[in-house]
């Protein structure tokens, strides 16, 4: 299936409006006092599955487009890779914010006694690294070495529902199944990852 590039532009204007939609949807909740008893932790919580559920539909993207000949969502993959990490970065903002008050000795602390928060952090630098080098000019620039940082998304896919399992502290189903899920989707792309080495 072929889309004209204005067909391709409405798609792409469809995918904002479905990330954006979630933001808007949680300050309506924060700003009418219907977050839950644990405001802080339900903002926390938001944008962190907000992050993980934009990851996975990156990883779903290209076995899709493959498997039912959709090529244009190939066009996506960018823009979704960045709303990975604009979720990321409210989650992170979020968390020393509201939770730490930006208290950043205690944040450092924090890293060192409770692994889960490390594997966030190195979550978060990975999606960092591949937001600031996703731009079509770094990309020329960096040549095959681009494709090689970009592969630290399967990384990234590993490490983020890891975070999630070790966060929680007895509700383990839903990490699990982002687990398998994510597992599944590497998977799928090991055969194309591989010949990159």
């Amino acid at each position: 299936m072929r889309l004209t590039p204005r067909g391709v532009w409405w798609f792409k204007v469809l995918m904002h409006l479905m990330f954006l939609t979630p933001i808007a949807f949680l300050a309506a909740k924060v700003l009418t006092d219907n977050a839950g008893g644990d405001p802080v932790q339900y903002i926390i919580h938001y944008t962190g599955m907000g992050a993980l559920n934009a990851l996975v539909v990156t990883l779903v993207i290209s076995p899709l487009a493959k498997r039912l000949k959709l090529g244009f969502l190939m066009q996506t993959r960018r823009m979704i890779g960045l709303y990975v990490f604009v979720y990321a970065s409210l989650h992170i903002f979020a968390f020393v914010s509201l939770d730490l008050l930006f208290a950043w000795g205690f944040l450092l602390e924090e890293v060192v006694k409770r692994p889960y928060i490390l594997v966030g952090a190195l979550t978060y630098i990975i999606l960092l690294l591949l937001a600031v080098t996703s731009f079509n000019r770094l990309k020329k620039k960096m040549g095959r070495s681009w494709q090689k940082l970009h592969n630290w998304v399967y990384l990234a896919a590993l490490l983020a529902p890891i975070h999630f399992y070790w966060s929680v502290k007895s509700e383990i189903i839903e990490p699990s199944i982002y687990i398998l899920i994510c597992c599944g989707l590497l998977y799928l792309r090991k055969a194309k990852f591989l010949k990159q080495y």
